[in-house]
């Protein structure tokens, strides 16, 4: 494990900590302002600007008259795709700044967030910049002698509430199909992560984006995004957390002015490894699936079940893995796994570990905090064996660096135990068992299944969940499609009388 931070890369100077309102960074109207902390050693990083209601509505009443009477809406799709373009150009131009701010405010590993995190943001922008050009109706035959057609329009002022695990990526994956349709919005990052969205807005205006279309209120989510989510001038609300939180964004838009909601919230995804497995490969997804950005992911294969053919040479080969993971300062390239986001996730992860231990399952290996230079919120990589699924460790998600791992007979017994669960989000399959790939992917419920891979998204690839793992699509022109309305325009054929 590293023993020092801050000696693999300069830190940025942080520039902007303000509101981004009508295109100019501005005080809160209260003057409050919020700590935001490096997780690498629980210090404070800067003061951010705090907003409440009112800040919200300024921000609201900009977007809505950049919406009504600006340019935006009704620039020709080539125009908003050209803008896009521009500003992808820019994040491009900045990728080690941006990186390195979600790494000191998020705990990120600064090599992916350089790599990937950051590189595909910007190819998301040019993915729906790709699509701002081609939104179309359709042309109708009504059964009477009329015309139709419909129209796609933008929905207007969305409201989007992004979480703290993937700051970046979150933030494009609403605002660039948002942008594409032509809609102005209110983005409202996470507390913890406040700092990559404010460059991000700083950026939207050197690229031309016009002041109201892209507002970002920084606050917490109690008092600025239940102003989002209740606002009677906010026609629809995107939402990417956790599901009790989702429940407060829905009931908000319901009492209000019954906005347009989409919900990406919780997961307990299941990774199902068959006898036929490679058991190299298998071993290796499962450890990548809950390690991955330190289990910060709301896809994480945090329950897996192995087939009790392979199960004990899997196990033995886990566990080494694992002992072998480096967990230290996240700038440092290689280190595989860096702090928890903050304290309170800390200490909720090493929670759920002691229930673990007291629900009776088998502690495999970590379940420990580790220290860096006796500063930061860093936890061993943990196993535990021998779940049942009442327990909380296999019900709840943990958000954090715990597998729960299980041996199973039979096919049926995989599917009924995978199902058992509130959530669904995805789920993994390894087989090479084509017959097995597809009755087992038929079968779990869940918005996308991987067979012998994880991790594999794309711009291309709709993004949604099942049950409690809420609706409506992240990626994909599913998303796009999410903030436009469908008109109908009805017109009688000449001289054909029709009452």
């Amino acid at each position: 494990m590293a023993s020092k931070v801050d000696s693999f890369v300069k830190i940025p100077t942080i520039k902007f900590t303000k509101l981004f309102i009508n295109g100019e960074f501005v005080d809160s109207i209260s003057g409050k302002t919020l700590e935001t902390i490096d997780p690498r050693t629980g210090e404070v990083i800067a003061r951010v600007a705090e907003g409440n209601k009112e800040d919200v509505d300024l921000a609201v009443k900009a977007a809505r008259h950049a919406f009504d009477s600006g340019p935006w809406p009704r620039f020709p799709g080539s125009e908003r795709a050209r803008i896009m373009m521009k500003f992808a150009d820019l994040i491009d131009q900045n990728v080690e700044e941006l990186a390195a701010l979600d790494t000191i405010d998020a705990g990120k590993l600064f090599s992916a967030g350089k790599a990937m995190d950051i590189p595909l943001v910007s190819s998301n922008l040019r993915y729906y910049a790709g699509a701002a050009d081609k939104i179309h109706g359709e042309v109708l035959k009504m059964s009477r002698q009329f015309h139709a057609h419909t129209l796609r329009e933008p929905i207007g002022v969305v409201g989007h509430i992004i979480p703290w695990n993937f700051p970046s990526t979150s933030f494009f994956m609403k605002v660039s199909p948002a942008l594409a349709a032509g809609c102005t919005m209110v983005v409202k990052p996470a507390e913890q992560t406040p700092l990559s969205a404010l460059y991000y807005a700083h950026l939207a205006k050197l690229a031309g984006i016009p002041n109201g279309v892209l507002n970002v209120v920084t606050g917490f989510g109690s008092t600025a995004g239940a102003a989002i989510s209740s606002h009677m001038e906010v026609d629809a609300v995107s939402f990417t957390g956790s599901t009790e939180v989702g429940r407060k964004v829905m009931q908000a838009a319901a009492t209000s002015n019954l906005k347009v909601v989409s919900l990406e919230l919780g997961g307990k995804s299941p990774l199902i490894i068959f006898d036929d497995a490679d058991v190299d490969l298998a071993t290796q997804l499962a450890l990548t699936g809950i390690l991955h950005n330190k289990g910060e992911v709301c896809v994480a294969s945090s329950r897996v079940y192995v087939q009790e053919g392979i199960y004990d040479e899997l196990v033995k080969k886990l566990v080494e893995k694992t002992k072998a993971w480096i967990v230290g300062d996240p700038f440092d390239p290689k280190v595989q796994q860096g702090p928890q986001v903050d304290k309170k996730q800390f200490e909720k992860i090493l929670s759920y570990i002691e229930h673990g231990k007291r629900e009776g399952a088998t502690l495999l290996t970590g379940g420990k905090s580790l220290e860096l230079g006796g500063k930061g919120y860093y936890i061993e990589p943990t196993i535990f064996t021998d779940f049942k699924e009442e327990m909380l460790i296999a019900k709840d998600e943990i958000f954090g660096p715990v597998m729960a791992l299980a041996k199973f007979k039979t096919i049926d017994e995989a599917i009924e135990r995978a199902n058992q669960s509130k959530y669904g989000l995805v789920a993994g399959i390894v087989t090479k068992d084509l017959n097995v790939a597809n009755t087992v992917s038929r079968s779990i419920r869940a918005g996308t299944i991987w067979i012998n891979c994880y991790f594999a998204f794309d711009n291309d690839l709709p993004f949604g969940g099942y049950k409690m793992s809420g609706f409506g699509s992240d990626f994909g022109l599913d998303a796009l499609y999410k903030y436009l309305k469908v008109k109908s325009v009805v017109t009688p054929l000449y001289n054909t009388p029709w009452l």
